[in-house]
């Protein structure tokens, strides 16, 4: 799966100034922003400092802050520069490039700060974010001056299988966005008041770094694609495809809970992808949930299924809504048999007809 955050920031941005040329002769500082308590003028400034926070975040690998950048147009303290409307359109041009410069340059799994959920973005999150922010807040300038605005279905759509997990495929993408995000209605859907968007969850273990995989790569895996993973060339095997459809097909019925999804394998050594590991959905009312992982042939052998799911079941177990993980083994598999029960597993039952599959359980 080609990497298209960047491409998608252009366009994003293109429409942006589009739109604020045909509304440049308005007066921007003295009319709101649609449902916002800034000026259009301040909306537009914060459309430009976003895009260059992003970059600063993404490209400074930032761990617990946001980069410090808080882009003034309307002067120094002696009055000496003010841009006007178009001036300030061409300050969201430029921080749009750098933006995009930045993405374009980020290696695939470099991560940067930003708070919600994880503590942390890919390039993919952040150039989601800064999409999100660009059509949004465009959308309250042009709603503010009774202006039609709809970008690319495209660009939208990027967004929502980027950074909105959980929000069920409306009819169009950007219906959808403006719903999810509390500016329009859906038929069928109760109106949303609060919202955050999700990036992927990332878990740490010793030689691997568990990605959470997000609908806009299940939908490339399960196609036959990488997903934007740099896979071991044998990889991916044929269950991670599995789990990718499964992910898909929860995420279209509005049933996608991004931490109990898919997890593709990465070793940090040289960010090669090895295998896939993984939910069948979110826990129960009893608080039981089921695993299941693959790794391809070559990397089978060196403790990376062992090491991933100690890794995944530690920070499972730690959760209040979950009591235990379950996980079901071919009784033919001894190396599968081997890999839970190191991890603490114990048989607790057999499944099937003639009892080919062999039930365990690790309670927390």
């Amino acid at each position: 799966m080609r990497f298209m955050g960047a491409e998608r920031v252009e366009e994003a941005v293109a429409s942006c100034a589009a739109l604020l040329r045909t509304v440049v002769g308005e007066d921007w500082s003295g009319t709101k922003a649609a449902g916002l308590d800034w000026s259009c003028r301040e909306t537009v400034t914060h459309i430009a400092s976003d895009l260059i926070g992003y970059a600063g975040n993404l490209a400074g690998r930032l761990k617990s802050s946001y980069a410090p950048f808080d882009i003034t147009v309307d002067g120094d303290e002696n009055g000496n520069y003010k841009a006007d409307n178009a001036g300030q359109i061409e300050v969201v041009e430029v921080m749009g490039a750098l933006f995009s410069a930045t993405l374009r340059t980020t290696p695939r799994a470099a991560r940067g700060f930003h708070p919600y959920p994880f503590r942390s973005a890919n390039r993919d999150g952040f150039a989601a974010m800064g999409i999100a922010e660009v059509l949004l807040h465009t959308h309250d300038i042009a709603r503010a001056f009774d202006t039609p605005y709809e970008p690319p279905a495209e660009i939208a759509e990027y967004v929502l299988t980027t950074i909105f997990p959980s929000v069920q495929p409306g009819p169009a993408p950007w219906p959808t966005l403006l719903w999810a995000t509390g500016r329009g209605d859906l038929p069928g859907r109760e109106p949303v008041t609060g919202w955050r968007w999700s990036n992927n969850h990332v878990i740490r273990a010793d030689r691997l770094a568990l990605e959470g995989v997000t609908p806009a790569a299940a939908a490339d895996l399960q196609g036959g694609g990488d997903g934007g993973f740099d896979w071991v060339e044998d990889g991916p095997f044929e269950g991670t495809r599995v789990a990718s459809q499964m992910l898909w097909q929860a995420y279209e019925a509005g049933m996608h809970r991004p931490e109990f999804g898919v997890y593709v394998l990465v070793r940090e050594e040289d960010d090669r992808a090895v295998g896939g590991m993984g939910f069948h959905g979110a826990p129960d009312e009893q608080g039981r949930v089921e695993v299941g992982y693959d790794l391809a042939e070559s990397a089978r052998g060196q403790g990376y299924a062992t090491e991933a799911l100690g890794a995944l079941t530690r920070w499972a177990l730690a959760r209040e809504d979950v009591t235990t993980l379950v996980a079901t083994v071919d009784r033919d598999n001894l190396a599968s048999q081997s890999v839970v029960t190191r991890t603490g597993f114990v048989q607790v039952g057999e499944k099937g007809d003639a009892g080919e599959l062999l039930v365990f359980e690790l309670k927390g």
